[in-house]
């Protein structure tokens, strides 16, 4: 049911207001003022914060059509009671109008409330967390990058009158501030900040969104920033500088390697040499590693000791074998200057 006396509602609500406010103006006038003013007594009363006309007195009107239907529902009972009794769930409350004017006693629920037939109204509020998609926006970052970004907010009504009074439509008013708290909540982030800041963001929009839908009676407990989607040409741009950082890694992580590894050398080398017989350990071990893995080869190690008196006697044989030729040489140029000067 959702009738047009809302509207007539705000409107009494707006000349209340007015009211209240000029008799706090004429109190503040002198008493011989005070004495030409003509008093307005305010005829609006706040619940829950919101100023509302529901202990008014009723008019004539109002009271006639009250009658009327109390007199109808007696005639039809007990059909009407089909109609007076309302059922809301345990995860819902209902806001009753009578005649325009919000009933006391603030919103019902959950279990059984009565309403008068044609005079009362109502409207049934869902407590629940509700979850929705915001559309993909695309956002100009701070450093003028151009990135498509989506998101999901989860709300519920923590306050079903204001729901229902302070705004038309809660559902859509949220979504569209979400859109838009969206775009202004990346529009002042870099994309650095848009890939790894994602929980920041978030955040900031959550409490941006729940401060200014407070007055709704609305309450955001969650928002998450679902996707972010880069241009192709960025994208392989990006690509392209991560593949050269890690091949620089790689490079600088090899060199650190062989720079350790030669370290480790040197000083194994100065340790074998400082004992000859780690030297043969050295070629047992070898020796076992290899017939671990190619049982046919056979390897026996030779101490090099044992082969330094035969490079030692095959070193003197070449330089006699030298020294004999130079000298076969220089005897065959003597004896031939010698016949070169008989000829002569």
């Amino acid at each position: 049911m959702h009738p047009a006396s809302p509207h007539q509602h705000r409107a009494r609500l707006n000349v209340s207001n007015a009211a209240g406010q000029t008799q706090s103006s004429n109190l503040l006038h002198t008493p011989a003022q005070q004495q030409h003013t003509v008093q307005i007594n305010p005829t609006s009363h706040t619940y829950q914060g919101l100023k509302t006309s529901e202990n008014d007195d009723m008019g004539c009107v109002e009271l006639l059509a009250t009658a009327i239907s109390v007199l109808l529902m007696v005639l039809t009972f007990p059909i009407s009671v089909f109609i007076c009794f309302k059922v809301v769930s345990e995860y819902e409350r209902a806001v009753i109008f009578r005649m325009g004017r919000l009933r006391s006693g603030g919103a019902r629920g959950p279990g059984v409330f009565f309403v008068l037939p044609c005079v009362d109204d109502y409207y049934p509020v869902d407590l629940r967390t509700v979850s929705f998609d915001v559309p993909p926006q695309e956002v100009l970052s701070k450093d003028s990058v151009t990135v498509t970004v989506d998101a999901v907010v989860y709300y519920r009504i923590s306050d079903p009158l204001k729901a229902v009074i302070q705004v038309s439509n809660y559902s859509h008013s949220t979504r569209l501030l979400a859109a838009t708290t969206l775009r202004n909540v990346l529009g002042t982030r870099n994309l650095s900040e848009l890939l790894t800041e994602r929980e920041t963001i978030s955040h900031t929009m959550q409490m941006s969104l729940d401060e200014a839908t407070d007055p709704w009676g609305v309450k955001v407990e969650r928002v998450e920033i679902k996707d972010v989607s880069l241009p192709t040409a960025l994208q392989r741009a990006m690509a392209a500088e991560a593949e050269a950082a890690r091949e620089a890694r790689a490079k600088v992580i090899a060199a650190e390697g062989e720079m350790k590894s030669s370290r480790a050398l040197k000083e194994a080398s100065e340790i074998i040499s400082a004992s000859p017989s780690a030297l043969q350990l050295r070629y047992l071990q070898t020796l076992s590693s290899i017939s671990a893995e190619k049982n046919s080869t056979i390897i026996f190690p030779l101490p090099m000791e044992l082969l330094t008196p035969f490079l030692n006697s095959s070193a003197q044989q070449t330089a006699a074998n030298a020294a004999a030729a130079a000298l076969a040489n220089a005897n065959a140029l003597h004896r031939h200057q010698h016949q070169h000067q008989h000829h002569q």
